[in-house]
């Protein structure tokens, strides 16, 4: 692990179950698309569990209950619509960042690491949120869902900052909760690099490591300086 991490010169980060915790304000946009629509309401524990491959299927998969079920499509739009309008207008009310983040992030910049976001969630959105919660300086570039052809776990946006940044995408890791971000990792030859606190069991997922805190990323890469 200690070889692999030595050739890392940037990162990679998901955003939604490892930068920050959105669960509360993606429940509330789901279940008010819901009740806009004449449906019931659904425990935020089952939103979470519909969240991580961008805002359309997050969509379908609230109007249908189902992970892996469509809605019609006509039923599809009018939700879709709603929800964009509602979660961007409200996208920070109850959001936070994960304890320990800024921290980590700071103590990467300083170092002099590239910080880039890659989420499934659409570019404009996450963009925002950054903006509101005060990450957004942190980073040198921000790959949405929607910001090229194909998403995680597809290696095409590791990839994409690779030729950015003028590296190959094996001396970049990924770090992220989900299987998606683990595979998109693979994907592309990345290290894999899971958190402990997100949304889904990331171990489960065989990263190459799993850390508990942001800031064990720099202890990691620099372990002279850790104090012991």
């Amino acid at each position: 692990m200690m070889i692999t991490l030595s050739q890392v010169q940037a990162f990679a980060f998901d955003l939604d179950g490892t930068l920050i915790d959105s669960i509360p304000d993606l429940a509330a946009a789901a279940n008010a698309m819901r009740q806009f629509l004449g449906m019931s309401y659904l425990p935020a524990e089952q939103i979470q569990s519909y969240v991580g491959d961008g805002i359309g299927r997050l969509v379908h998969r609230a109007l249908t209950d189902s992970k892996e079920a469509q809605a019609e499509q006509i039923l599809w739009e009018k939700g879709f619509t709603f929800f964009m309008q509602y979660y961007s207008e409200h996208i920070t009310d109850h959001t936070i960042i994960y304890p320990d983040v800024e921290n980590g992030l700071a103590l990467l910049r300083s170092a002099g690491y590239p910080l880039v976001v890659i989420t499934n969630k659409t570019e404009f959105l996450a963009v925002r949120a950054l903006k509101n919660l005060g990450l957004i300086d942190y980073f040198s570039l921000v790959i949405g869902g929607d910001t090229l052809a194909e998403k995680k776990p597809s290696a095409l946006p590791l990839q994409h900052m690779a030729d950015v940044l003028q590296i190959t995408t094996e001396q970049i890791a990924m770090v992220g909760d989900s299987r998606n971000d683990i595979l998109s990792a693979r994907n592309a030859g990345s290290v894999a690099i899971g958190v402990s606190y997100g949304y889904e069991t990331v171990a489960d997922y065989q990263p190459d490591c799993v850390i508990e805190q942001l800031s064990k990323l720099y202890d990691v890469l620099h372990p002279s300086e850790v104090k012991h």
